[in-house]
């Protein structure tokens, strides 16, 4: 796959591996881009330790999918950020901070 195709079908499983978990993250377009393109190597290469996948097949992408999410919740965990659903509004959040 070329470069261009890598970072497209990252950015695209990156949206919805953070639609399946929504909150609050500053991660933007690249970085949704670069969380969809480590989930897809991760889902890859970990198809490929227990056998699912051959060395020339692609994880799918379903896969891929899985492995971003994966990939956040590992962001998430790393961070510390706890989740909050996009139902809070900013002036709710500033009156907890205070």
């Amino acid at each position: 796959m070329s470069i261009l195709g890598w970072i497209l079908f990252g950015f695209v499983v990156g949206l919805l591996a953070r639609a399946v978990m929504p909150g609050r993250d500053p991660i933007g377009l690249v970085g949704t881009t670069v969380l969809g393109i480590l989930g897809a190597l991760l889902a890859g290469w970990f198809g490929q330790a227990v056998g699912w996948y051959g060395p020339d097949e692609a994880g799918g992408f379903i896969a891929a999918t899985i492995g971003s999410v994966a990939v956040l919740a590992l962001y998430y965990f790393a961070t510390g950020r706890r989740r909050r659903l996009s139902s809070t509004s900013a002036s709710d959040d500033h009156r907890h901070a205070a």
